[in-house]
């Protein structure tokens, strides 16, 4: 039950090149997750499973005035408020990854990946005046729904089908990544805990719907921020103040000047943090279903707009705090790298060691770390396990299948969509958990998925010439190019092919420290120049090489194929920063998509209201 994960001890013991001291044992038994810290873990699941049960019993009281539907359990009634939907859009993004990646990433690399919070603020602005209008206009159920009125029902079933893959990829991770900082610090198998955070997730998303989701989101993001604020805030006072940690860190080369050297290859310059974090951020931001679905329970677009703006400012703080917590753990351990003295095995893991040897002693604080890590978590499982729900019911059964369910057996399979897509998750954790460093797989993974929707989504809202042919064949080819681009990236890293260069690390104290005779290997780096050069770009040029491909062997084929009439096209379909380029002709049509919505939640409330007594007697 001490802080180690089990399989970092046996990596220790088996070491070759390092000699384990009586010191070192005796620090194994030093800190341990206490009656305090377990408490506040159980707390944080208990309140999440208690808001499902409130949320649920709630609206049973309330159904007995007025009767919710699915769109009502799935969709919010589109009569939340900005703020807690804010907090919810936070957590869809910010999850266990994010906090246990970025430090580790910040210590590897260096704080060149901090100018990502400048690509974030541009992002939100793109996003809430370009991409959002769109959506908030036309209230569709969801961001797929979109492509069948400006394309046609095809695209929106490719497109909900890339989804389910990308998040069934996706969701692994979540569980996986709490589960191994649990371990960390408790000893407890991660397998377990992470038997138990699906369990808790999907009994309160199933209860509760999306209006559980959101408030519970809320609480775990505020959770979050305040464990990172004060294991960042604890970790200062242990290093000896901001003066230590820019000394080390200028001298580590951990605190570098920006780098302008115009290479697609090098993981972090400003060409592919500005571009490829931009390109990231605005393609999941803008148009996948779990953040799309958050914007349409906002009443209007000028709170979805505010909740953007707070969304924004929210992320682009939190991930500040996990840059600034990076360059504080190279500052504790940077005359002695976990990583290399056998002290831990992934370099995932360095965060939760640092919080248990710099504020272990504090009793219940490895609890508020884990708490908070575990609430990132649980908050973007949910979120997305409800958004799968809607796709699948949505945009696959009723949009492609066209099969009309009644309300009462709707909502009923709804709930067997999130707990089969809960048992998934958890199956593919043992996959995740045998792939390379958890932050660059979770980009890898989501990016491919998300340049593609956001070439896909651009093409149609941003360029009105654009047909169908054009989307079909742009969609299809960007997503099997990317593809091919991403694995083949993430196959030649894991062969030893591809290696970025990490900064320099020192294991000179570990003797002084903790009594280890570590000898430091170089590092051999392979020769690049024989690997295909898409498979050596950095992983963030991932979404920009999706995005690029759709749009352009989209308007490519759109050119040949015929462009759409832009007379006869719907402005509403299109951005307000491109409606101005539409010919007077176009505003005749202007509404035609909004009937076409509203005409089809007609025929589903006729279909589920039953018929009067005389006609069901004849």
């Amino acid at each position: 039950m001490n802080y180690w994960n089990c399989k970092a001890n046996k990596f220790l013991l088996a070491h070759p090149m390092i000699e384990r001291s009586e010191k070192m044992a005796k620090m194994e038994d030093e800190y341990y997750f206490t009656v305090v810290d377990y408490t506040l873990f159980v707390v944080l699941l208990f309140l999440s499973a208690l808001t499902g049960v409130y949320i649920a019993f709630k609206h049973k009281l309330e159904r007995k005035r007025k009767r919710e539907d699915v769109k009502e359990y799935l969709t919010g009634n589109r009569d939340l408020k900005p703020f807690p939907v804010a907090m919810s859009l936070i957590a869809s993004y910010i999850s266990g990854v994010t906090m246990l990646g970025t430090p580790a990433e910040m210590y590897n690399f260096g704080a060149q990946y901090w100018l990502v919070v400048v690509a974030m603020s541009f992002s939100g602005a793109v996003v809430a005046f370009v991409y959002l209008p769109v959506f908030t206009k036309l209230r569709v159920s969801s961001s797929y729904e979109y492509l069948e009125l400006r394309f046609n029902e095809h695209l929106r079933t490719i497109a909900s089908v890339f989804f389910l893959i990308d998040e069934i990829l996706f969701l692994p991770t979540l569980v996986y990544v709490p589960s191994l900082a649990l371990s960390q610090v408790s000893g407890v198998n991660h397998h377990v805990v992470g038997i138990i955070s699906c369990a808790v997730c999907v009994f309160y998303t199933l209860l509760g719907g999306l209006r559980a989701v959101i408030y519970t989101d809320t609480w775990q993001t505020a959770l979050m921020f305040v464990a990172d604020i004060v294991i960042v805030v604890h970790g200062v006072v242990a290093v000896g103040g901001f003066k230590p940690i820019i000394d080390i860190g200028l001298e580590g080369e951990r605190i570098q000047a920006i780098d302008f050297y115009p290479s697609m290859y090098k993981r972090y310059n400003i060409y592919v943090i500005l571009i490829g974090g931009f390109t990231y951020w605005t393609s999941f931001n803008s148009c996948n279903q779990t953040m799309v679905q958050r914007y349409l329970s906002l009443p209007n677009d000028k709170q979805a707009q505010l909740s953007v703006g707070i969304f924004t400012f929210g992320v682009v703080f939190f991930i500040s705090l996990c840059c600034f917590a990076g360059l504080v753990v190279y500052t504790f351990y940077h005359d002695c790298d976990p990583l290399t003295s056998g002290r831990i095995v992934k370099s995932d893991q360095i965060l939760p060691l640092f919080v248990v040897e710099s504020s272990g002693y504090l009793s219940g604080m490895p609890g508020l770390f884990i708490a908070g890590v575990y609430g990132a978590g649980l908050s973007t499982l949910s979120v997305v396990l409800n958004s799968a729900a809607i796709v699948i019911l949505e945009d696959l059964v009723q949009g492609a299948f066209h099969i009309r369910m009644k309300e009462e057996i709707v909502k009923p399979i709804s709930k067997v969509i999130i707990f089969i897509v809960g048992v998934i998750t958890y199956s593919m954790v043992f996959v995740i958990e045998n792939l390379g460093g958890i932050f660059e797989v979770a980009t890898i993974l989501t990016s491919i998925n998300a340049g593609t929707m956001f070439g896909l989504f651009s093409l149609g809202i941003l360029i009105p010439w654009s047909n169908t042919k054009g989307a079909i064949v742009g969609s299809i080819t960007g997503y099997v190019f990317t593809c091919i681009v991403a694995f083949g990236n993430k196959y030649a890293t894991s062969a030893g092919l591809v290696l970025a260069p990490a900064l320099p690390i020192s294991v000179d104290g570990c003797y002084e420290k903790y009594d280890l005779n570590v000898t430091k290997e170089e590092t051999e780096y392979p020769d690049e120049s024989n690997v295909f050069p898409l498979f050596r770009l950095a992983y963030l040029w991932i979404a920009p090489v999706g995005l690029m491909s759709v749009i352009t062997v989209g308007v490519i084929t759109s050119l040949i194929t015929g462009k759409t009439n832009v007379n006869t096209i719907d402005p509403d379909l299109i951005s307000p920063v491109c409606q101005g380029f539409l010919p007077e002709a176009a505003k005749e049509y202007a509404g035609t998509a909004v009937k076409k919505v509203e005409h089809k939640r007609l025929l589903d409330r006729q279909a589920n209201t039953p018929a009067p007594a005389t006609q069901q007697q004849r």
